[in-house]
C-alpha cells in the first residue's frame, strides 16, 4: 500500500478499493508462499493496460465538443475482459481503476470465465438530446472498437449507459468491424442479441443475495421496509424484486433529494422510474410531482434519513457515509447491502460491522448484472435465446453460489460471518491460482 500510495497519491478511489482487498486477504495470502514468490499481489493491483483517447463530437448547435474516453483492461487470468462503460462527468482514471479492480473479483465470484475491465468517459448525459447522445456514442466507439471483441473484451452498460446507449455503441461497432457479432457488447436490445432479464438483473440478483443473507441470519424479508438510492436500472430492478419478495420500498433518492413513499412503491411508480431515467433530468422530485398523493419529496436529503429495516445503496461509490450509517442505526436499520460498487465509505462499513448491522459488499451483492451479461454471452455464442425463467433460475443459482462462497471464506471462529472478507478471499483465491498456473506474464 505504501508503494501504491507513493506512486498514485491522487487516485483515492483506487487506493481505497485495493486497501480493502489487501486487508481482507492478508492472512490467507501469507499462508501461500508460492503467491509471494510469484509476486501475485504486486501484479494483480496493476491493470494489464489502459487506453485513453479523445472523443470529439458535434452538439445540436453544430459546436465541437471534446471529452476523454477510457478503457482499462485489468486482468484476464480467468477469461476475457468484462466490465461496464460509465458516462458521467466525474469519471477519472482513478475511478475506472477502482471499478476494474473490483470487477476482477466480482467476475471471479460469478463462477463464469470472465476477467475484469472497466471504461467510460467524462461525458455528461444529463440534459443531452437523443441525437447528441447518439453522436457521442458513435464517436466513442470510433476510438474503442479495435480494442474489444467477443473473446477479447466485452463491455456492457453502467452509470449513464443503458439500453439506448448500448444500441448506439453497437450500431457503430457493427459498421466499423463489418460483422454482426452480437457477443461484443452485453445489455443489448431483445431483438438483436440481448438476454431477457438483463436490464433487471443487477437489482434482481442483489435482492436474491439479500434474501439469502437475511435467511442465514434467521430473518424474513417479508414486510421489511427498504430504502433505495438512485432511480436507474439498478434501483428499478431492486424495487421490482424487493416488492415481489414481500418487502416494502419506502424511499428512493436522487441528487436533488429523497422521495418518501410511506405505503410502499407501486408498480406504476416503478414503471415511472424508467421514464425519469430516460428524461436525463436526474431529478427524483419528478416522482413526487407525478404521484403527489403517495410520495413526498424532501430536497437535500438522502434515502438513509427515512426509517427502514434494509438500506440498499444503488447509485454511486462512497454515497453512504459513517454519519448516514449512524442515522440508519438510530432509525432501526438491521441490514445494508451495497448494490452500487463500493457504495459505502470505509467508516460506514466499520460502523455497520461493529454495531450488529448485517453488511455485504458490492462485489458480491451486485454481481448478478455481470453474471447475466455472461449468460447473454453464452446465448450469443450458441445463437439462441433462453426464456425468462431459464435466465432467472440461472441468476438465482449464481447468487446463491456467491452467498455460499462468502459464508465459506467469511465465517469467523466465533461463528460471525464477515461478508467483506468472504467475498474478497473467494474472488482473490480463484484469480491468484489462475495467475500462478499461467506463469509470469
Amino acid at each position: 500500500m505504501a508503494r501504491l500510495q507513493a506512486k498514485y497519491p491522487l487516485e483515492k478511489e483506487y487506493l481505497q478499493a485495493v486497501q480493502e482487498v489487501l486487508e481482507s486477504i492478508e492472512e490467507v495470502y501469507n499462508q501461500h508462499p508460492e503467491f509471494e514468490a510469484a509476486k501475485i499481489v504486486e501484479r494483480m493491483v496493476e491493470p494489464d493496460r489502459i487506453f485513453t483517447f479523445r472523443v470529439t463530437w458535434l452538439d445540436d448547435k453544430g459546436e465541437v465538443q471534446t471529452n476523454l474516453g477510457y478503457r482499462i483492461q485489468f486482468n484476464s487470468a480467468i477469461g476475457p475482459y468484462k466490465g461496464g462503460l460509465r458516462f458521467h462527468r466525474a469519471v477519472t482514471p482513478s475511478m475506472l481503476k477502482f471499478l476494474g479492480f473490483e470487477q476482477t473479483f466480482k467476475n471471479a465470484l460469478t463462477t463464469l470465465p470472465m476477467g475484469g475491465a472497466k471504461g467510460g468517459s467524462d461525458f455528461d448525459p444529463k440534459g443531452k438530446s437523443n441525437d447528441e447522445i447518439m453522436r457521442f456514442c458513435q464517436a466513442f466507439m470510433l476510438e474503442l472498437w479495435n480494442c474489444i471483441g467477443p473473446d477479447q473484451d466485452i463491455p456492457a452498460g453502467d452509470v449513464g449507459v443503458g439500453g439506448r446507449e448500448i444500441g448506439y455503441l453497437y450500431g457503430m461497432y457493427k459498421k466499423l468491424a463489418r460483422q454482426y457479432n452480437t457477443g461484443v457488447l452485453t445489455g443489448k436490445g431483445s431483438t438483436w442479441g440481448g438476454s431477457i432479464l438483463r436490464p433487471e438483473a443487477t437489482g434482481f440478483g442483489a435482492l436474491y443475495f439479500t434474501h439469502h443473507l437475511l435467511e442465514k441470519a434467521g430473518i424474513d424479508i417479508k414486510g421489511k421496509k427498504v430504502a433505495v438510492s438512485g432511480f436507474g436500472n439498478v434501483a428499478w430492478g431492486a424495487c421490482i424484486k424487493a416488492t415481489e419478495l414481500g418487502a416494502k420500498v419506502v424511499a428512493i433518492s436522487g441528487p436533488d433529494g429523497v422521495c418518501h413513499i410511506p405505503d410502499g412503491i407501486t408498480p406504476e411508480m416503478i414503471d415511472y422510474m424508467l421514464v425519469m431515467r430516460a428524461s436525463n433530468r436526474d431529478k427524483v422530485e419528478d416522482m413526487a410531482t407525478k404521484f403527489s398523493e403517495k410520495a413526498k419529496f424532501t430536497p437535500g436529503k438522502k434515502s438513509w434519513s427515512i426509517p427502514v429495516d434494509i438500506a440498499l445503496p444503488c447509485a454511486f461509490q462512497n454515497e453512504l457515509s459513517e454519519d448516514d450509517a449512524k442515522e440508519l442505526k438510530a432509525n432501526g436499520c438491521i441490514c445494508c447491502c451495497e448494490v452500487s460498487n463500493m457504495g459505502c465509505q470505509p467508516g460506514a462499513i466499520h460502523f455497520f460491522q461493529h454495531n450488529g448491522i448485517l453488511f455485504a459488499p458490492g462485489k458480491a451483492v451486485n454481481a448478478g448484472g455481470v453474471a447475466t451479461s455472461g449468460l447473454e454471452m453464452t446465448q450469443n455464442a450458441e445463437h439462441i435465446s433462453w426464456s425468462g425463467k431459464e435466465v432467472d433460475d440461472k441468476l438465482h443459482f449464481i447468487m446463491k453460489s456467491i452467498h455460499e462462497q462468502c459464508v465459506k471464506f467469511g465465517t469467523q471462529p466465533d461463528g460471525h460471518i464477515d461478508y467483506v472478507k468472504g467475498a474478497n478471499i473467494a474472488g482473490f483465491m480463484k484469480v491468484a491460482q489462475a495467475m500462478l498456473e499461467q506463469g509470469t506474464i
